[in-house]
């Protein structure tokens, strides 16, 4: 059993699951603008959140109080295609968010993903704590970019390690994505005050329900599951219509 402080399984149908994710994570947002007097948006890449990015824009919210933030970054130009941080500027920070500011994770993609690494420690930090993350997890188990065959996978993941970003680099990239990346830790990922995890597609559910088993290195978000320190809110697209 999962031993997370506050564990939620929301499931919805396909057709609701991005509206009502981004309505949730708006008034989490809003709750914490009302709080502090601003709040912090990390999110992850790919092509999963796109339909999140495009539902979550068009929500009324004091946008120009909240930045944005990168759970993990491809070690490339921010302009380049590949870019978590282009994808964010084309798909979120468009219609009414677009007053919201990002904070790319990689500032200069022309220095080496160690070199990159130490200095999104130092912005991550200097952000504070995400008031929203919004995790990812592919079919082999991996969540942020925290893949099952990184080299350094065993210290990106140990809780006792101080709160960084890790450089990543695969032994077996994917074809689509060769790059060697820039991930939050799992101690930094655990400093969010909530931690959401959407899991699309029929096909990752025997991978969730493996993952909430108990903790491995063979699924790495399995460790996002099993810890003690922050709220995570799983949200399923597999309810009935």
């Amino acid at each position: 059993m999962s031993n997370t402080p506050s564990l939620t399984i929301q499931r919805e149908s396909a057709a609701r699951f991005a509206p009502r994710l981004a309505q949730d994570i708006a008034q989490r947002l809003q709750a914490a603008i009302e709080a502090r007097g601003q709040a912090l948006l990390c999110v992850s890449g790919g092509r999963s959140p796109v339909a999140l990015f495009k539902a979550l824009r068009c929500l009324p919210l004091a946008w120009d109080k909240v930045t944005i933030g990168l759970v993990d970054e491809r070690c490339v130009a921010t302009d380049h295609p590949d870019s978590n941080a282009q994808l964010v500027r084309q798909h979120l920070l468009q219609d009414l968010a677009a007053q919201a500011s990002l904070v790319p994770l990689i500032a200069d993609a022309h220095v080496t993903p160690l070199l990159a690494a130490r200095q999104a420690s130092i912005t991550m930090r200097a952000l504070g704590s995400a008031d929203v993350l919004v995790l990812g997890m592919g079919s082999d188990g991996h969540t942020a970019s925290l893949f099952p065959n990184a080299i350094n996978l065993p210290l990106a993941l140990d809780p006792t390690q101080s709160p960084a970003c890790v450089a990543i680099e695969l032994a077996h990239p994917p074809a689509n994505a060769p790059y060697a990346r820039v991930s939050q830790n799992l101690s930094m990922l655990l400093t969010a005050r909530q931690i959401v995890l959407p899991v699309t597609g029929a096909d990752k559910l025997p991978v969730l329900e493996r993952a909430m088993q108990a903790p491995t290195l063979a699924l790495p978000v399995s460790h996002v599951l099993h810890q003690s320190r922050a709220a995570v809110a799983v949200w399923l697209d597999n309810a009935e219509d």
